[in-house]
């Protein structure tokens, strides 16, 4: 199945109103406003579409509360549609697909300079005072079969291994080019569920500005920033009113069909090669003390 990547994450959730609060602070531009609907876009036309949590048209939860109730896959023409246009993962999270409605959008990263080799002459780097989210990168869920959903997303949707914790977590692409991971699956038995869902961003300056201004908004970081030392992303996570927290990501691994995968051991210093647990106060831009005390697999 030639999939393309999200093209729309579908949540439920009890406050609307919040939830709106939030996004329009994350920084996706709004597309669709009602009571009982939200339609938000990230730069490329992904989109992010809430609903009250007992809508009756909104597929059956993988867990209580709000979170995660549909991705939406895209493909790149009618002729790549799957015979079936909806189904159900082992975890009972539902899954569409849809001719894709994102654009390309080309974002430059601010150049590094290094030794002998400056790529950003003459301009200082940037400070950025919001992000503006480019798509929807990744979802990371629970995995209550770990087994049965490698399975399933690698031998019926043939989703590409990009790297793996045997038996405890696996990193999935879902073309054999492009970014590191659209899909992570942790292992979790008996307990499905969102662990987060992944917005990609220009670059590490906007990963820092546009967090620090989440914290400005009062929003609570759970961990972040840091960095993914097996995709090399830069991070930074919030809580937020639509379930598990979501992340702000940037300058992740680009992989093609030469990409070899490697296996390794679940452990703290993988999920984050440095990170700071409680974030950056928004006032005083210092780091704010905390403990990782998630339970979400990050220590």
């Amino acid at each position: 199945m030639a999939l393309s990547g999200i093209d729309a994450v579908v949540f439920g959730v009890q406050d609307i109103a919040e939830a709106k609060r939030f996004l329009d602070d994350w920084g996706t531009a709004p597309v669709n406003i009602a009571d009982d609907r939200l339609v938000y876009a990230t730069r490329d036309g992904a989109q992010v579409i809430v609903r009250p949590l007992g809508a009756p048209d909104l597929p059956p939860a993988m867990e209580p509360g709000n979170t995660l109730r549909e991705v939406v896959w895209g493909v790149a023409d009618a002729a790549a549609l799957p015979a079936e246009p909806r189904m159900v993962d082992p975890n009972g999270l539902t899954l569409s697909f849809r001719v894709s409605q994102r654009r390309a959008v080309v974002v430059e990263a601010t150049p590094a300079n290094g030794p002998g080799a400056p790529r950003r002459i003459d301009r200082r780097s940037p400070v950025n005072v919001q992000a503006r989210p480019v798509g929807i990168g990744h979802v990371v869920l629970f995995a209550a079969d770990f087994a049965a959903m490698r399975a399933f997303y690698v031998e019926r949707l043939g989703f590409i291994v990009s790297d793996e914790y045997p038996g405890h977590g696996v990193f999935l692409r879902c073309a054999p080019r492009g970014g590191h991971h659209n899909l992570f699956i942790l292992n979790r038995p008996g307990k499905p569920g969102m662990n987060h869902v992944a917005f990609t961003l220009a670059d590490i300056h906007e990963v820092i500005g546009g967090g620090i201004a989440m914290a400005q908004k009062g929003w609570k970081t759970e961990i972040g920033p840091g960095r993914h030392p097996i995709s090399s992303a830069y991070f930074w996570y919030f809580h937020n009113p639509l379930g598990a927290p979501l992340e702000y990501y940037a300058d992740e691994d680009y992989c093609t069909e030469a990409w070899v995968p490697q296996q390794f051991t679940r452990a703290p210093e993988l999920f984050a090669e440095w990170a700071i647990a409680g974030g950056i106060d928004g006032t005083t831009r210092r780091q704010k003390p905390a403990i990782d005390n998630s339970g979400r697999g990050h220590a």
